[in-house]
C-alpha cells in the first residue's frame, strides 16, 4: 500500500488541491461568514436566530461524524462513501438559491425556517463525510507530508474563496437583494459540483488487510465500537486534554460568527467592503495556512494550533476595543490567520492519537465531542450580543482563547512522542470471546 501512495502521489496531491479549490471558491461567495449571515439577517433582526444558523452549521459538521466511525474502520476503500455523502453538502445551494428567490413570496418566518433546515442539510452532510474523507487522505498522503498538504490545500480553497468573496461584494453591491444572495448561492453550487469532480478522480488502494474490521451481526459490531470507544477515553489521558482545549477553542473562535454583522451594526459598514473585509480575512489564511501546516510538520501541530488559538482571541480583544472601523481590517486578518491554523491543524493532529486501526475512532471522538461546545459558542455568543453591542460575546472569545491555549501548550504532551492509549481492544475479548 505505501509503494502505491508514493506512486500516485503527485496525482492524488494534484486532484485533491482541484477539489479544495473549487469548494473554497465555492464557500467564499457563499460564505458562512459573511453572506449566510447577511440573507438571514435580511429575515430577522435577532442576534440569537443569526447566531443560531452558525450552530446549526456547526452541530451538522461535528455531531456524525463518531457515528460513522464504525463503518469506516470496516471500509477497504473510504472514496465511494466520501463521494455519496458529500453530495448532501454540495446540493444544498442550489436549495438556498432557489428560497432566496422565494422568499419575497413565502414570508420571512417560512423563509427562516427553511433555511435552517437546508443549513442543516448541507452541514449534516459534511458531517457524514468528513470521518470517511479524514480517513482517505490519512491514507493517501504520507505522515511527514499530511500538514503540509492540508496547509497548501486549504491555502489554495481560501486563495479561491478570497476571490468569490470579492465576487459576492460586487454582486450584492450590483444586484438588488433577493437575486443577489440567489446568484451567490447559484454560483457556490456550481462549483460545488466541479469540486465533486476532482474528487472523484482520486486514486485509493486498499487498507491493509490487518486494519480493515470484521464484518459480523450488527450487536456484535456496536459491542466492539463501544469497547474501543470506552477504552480510548478510559486510558489516553493525553488526547481528553486535547478534547477539552479544542472544546474551549470553539468559544475562542466566537468572533468567526459574528464580525461581520458586528462591523455592519457597530460602524454601518456597507456589503461591499465587507466583501473586501472577508477577502483580506480569506488572503491571510491562504498565506497562513501552507506555514502553519509545514511547520507542524517539522515541529509540533499542538504548538501551531495554540498559536492559531492565540490569533483568534486576539482578534475578539481588538473588535473590544476598535474605535473605528479600520481596525477591524487588522481583526479580519489577525482571524483569518486564526482561521487557517482552527481548520486544518486539528485534522493533522488528530491522526497522530492511537493506532492506525484506532484512526477513525480518534478522528471521530476529536469532532463528535466538541459539538457541544461547537453549538453552545455561537448560541451563547448571540445571547451574549445587544444591537449593536457584541463586548461581552468577543470578552468569552478572549478568554476562552487564552485557556484553551494554555491547555495545549502546558497540559497536553506531543502526541507523536507520547501516547498513553493501551493497544487496541482484540475483537474477540471485545465481543466477549475467549
Amino acid at each position: 500500500m505505501q509503494a502505491f501512495v508514493r506512486r500516485q502521489l503527485v496525482h492524488n496531491f494534484t486532484v485533491n488541491i482541484g477539489d479544495a479549490s473549487f469548494f473554497g471558491f465555492g464557500l467564499g461567495i457563499a460564505s458562512y461568514v459573511t453572506v449566510i449571515p447577511l440573507f438571514v439577517a435580511t429575515l430577522t433582526d435577532s442576534p440569537l436566530l443569526i447566531g443560531l444558523v452558525s450552530a446549526m452549521h456547526e452541530i451538522g459538521w461535528y455531531l456524525p461524524q463518531l457515528l460513522t466511525a464504525d463503518q469506516v474502520s470496516r471500509l477497504a476503500r473510504f472514496k465511494r462513501m466520501v463521494l455519496f455523502n458529500t453530495l448532501h453538502e454540495r446540493l444544498p445551494f442550489y436549495g438556498m438559491a432557489f428560497l432566496a428567490l422565494a422568499s419575497p413570496y413565502i414570508g420571512k418566518e417560512i423563509a427562516l425556517v427553511a433555511m435552517l433546515l437546508l443549513v442543516i442539510w448541507q452541514s449534516l452532510g459534511g458531517g457524514f463525510t468528513a470521518t470517511a474523507w479524514q480517513s482517505m487522505i490519512n491514507k493517501i498522503m504520507p505522515e511527514h507530508r499530511r500538514g503540509t498538504f492540508y496547509g497548501i490545500q486549504s491555502s489554495m480553497a481560501n486563495l479561491l474563496g478570497s476571490g468569490g468573496a470579492v465576487a459576492a461584494g460586487l454582486i450584492l453591491l450590483a444586484v438588488e437583494a433577493p437575486i443577489s444572495f440567489a446568484l451567490c448561492f447559484a454560483i457556490c453550487g456550481t462549483a460545488m459540483v466541479i469540486s465533486w469532480y476532482f474528487l472523484a478522480w482520486t486514486r485509493e488502494p486498499d487498507n491493509d488487510a490487518a486494519l480493515v474490521m470484521p464484518t459480523s451481526a450488527s450487536s456484535q459490531r456496536m459491542a466492539y465500537f463501544r469497547a474501543n470507544i470506552g477504552r480510548i477515553l478510559a486510558t489516553d489521558s493525553n488526547f481528553r486534554w486535547f478534547v477539552i482545549a479544542r472544546a474551549l477553542a470553539m468559544f475562542g473562535s466566537i468572533a468567526l460568527y459574528f464580525y461581520a454583522i458586528f462591523a455592519s451594526r457597530r460602524f454601518n459598514v456597507d456589503d461591499g467592503e465587507l466583501g473586501v473585509m472577508t477577502g483580506i480575512l480569506l488572503l491571510f489564511t491562504v498565506i497562513a495556512n501552507p506555514i502553519l501546516g509545514w511547520a507542524g510538520d517539522r515541529w509540533s501541530h499542538r504548538v501551531m494550533y495554540a498559536i492559531s488559538i492565540l490569533l483568534a482571541a486576539s482578534s475578539a480583544g481588538l473588535a473590544m476595543i476598535a474605535p473605528d472601523a479600520g481596525w477591524l481590517y487588522l481583526g479580519f486578518a489577525l482571524l483569518g490567520a486564526a482561521k487557517a491554523g482552527l481548520w486544518t491543524i486539528p485534522l493533522s493532529l488528530a491522526a497522530q492519537f492511537g493506532t492506525p486501526s484506532d484512526r477513525p475512532y480518534y478522528i471521530g471522538l476529536t469532532n463528535t465531542l466538541i459539538a457541544p461546545a461547537a453549538i453552545l459558542a455561537p448560541i451563547i455568543g448571540g445571547a451574549l450580543a445587544n444591537g449593536s453591542n457584541f463586548t461581552f460575546a468577543f470578552a468569552l472569545g478572549l478568554v476562552g482563547g487564552v485557556v484553551s491555549a494554555a491547555i495545549l501548550l502546558f497540559v497536553v504532551r506531543e502526541p507523536r512522542t507520547v501516547n498513553d492509549a493501551v493497544p487496541a481492544t482484540p475483537v474477540a475479548a471485545a465481543l466477549g470471546g475467549d
